[in-house]
């Protein structure tokens, strides 16, 4: 018995493009997680294929949503955390100085990959409030795609089984439909763990559709 694939249409009118965590920290050769995370950002195309659904949906008029990860000062004195939630905290990901302080954020392991700053800094981008463990409940996404008129989705960005599958899963229970660009994200890959073939395989369990970075792209161009 295969999975069955209800599929997903993609339209000018109702769809938006959803990056989360499109950061230096996961994405730069100099970034905190490169170490894991960089073998599988290497073999998909991550970087790549993140630009390339940017440069397509902006191309199409279609709304881009960043749902970024940010740590300030006083995230720091939680007095619990899961076990990726402690080791983004011991090594300062993602970390600035309040959130109403950008002193040092430019270039910094918070900030945006400099390739995709013209996309995000583009004034048409929302940027909405960040993300504090890995889904959106904590942010005002859904708001803000509501208040669009948004009812499908199409996600990628960083890291595949954590902060992708949870936005994945919280869209879902909110009501929207989601289809995912698997080879537009990546996951750290440990020793007896391997996150992206996690992710992939919740992927198909899950979304209404799970596609290349390549199909999306010929998809929306149609749109």
């Amino acid at each position: 018995m295969s999975l069955p694939v209800p599929g997903i249409e993609f339209d000018r009118s109702t769809t938006a493009l959803v990056v989360t965590d499109p950061q230096n920290d996961f994405l730069s050769l100099e970034g905190a997680t490169w170490g894991v995370v960089g073998a599988s950002v290497t073999a998909n195309k991550t970087v790549e294929n993140i630009e390339s659904l940017f440069r397509v949906a902006k191309e199409a008029s279609l709304p881009v949503f960043v749902s970024p990860h940010y740590y300030f000062p006083h995230d720091h004195k939680w007095r619990f955390e899961g076990a990726l939630e402690k080791l983004m905290h011991d090594i300062n990901m993602f970390d600035r100085p309040g959130p109403l302080d950008l002193e040092g954020f430019s270039g910094s392991g918070a900030d945006w990959l400099e390739r995709y700053e013209p996309f995000i800094n583009d004034g048409e981008t929302v940027v909405t409030s960040p993300h504090k463990v890995f889904g959106p409940e904590s942010n005002d996404l859904a708001l803000q795609l509501r208040k669009r008129g948004v009812s499908k989705v199409l996600l990628a960005g960083m890291s595949a089984n954590l902060c992708v599958e949870s936005h994945l899963r919280e869209l879902l229970e909110q009501g929207f439909e989601v289809g995912v660009a698997w080879d537009a994200t990546a996951a750290a890959i440990l020793p007896g763990f391997d996150g992206m073939a996690a992710a992939v395989t919740n992927f198909h369990m899950l979304a209404s559709e799970t596609i290349t970075t390549g199909e999306a792209v010929e998809r929306l161009r149609a749109v």
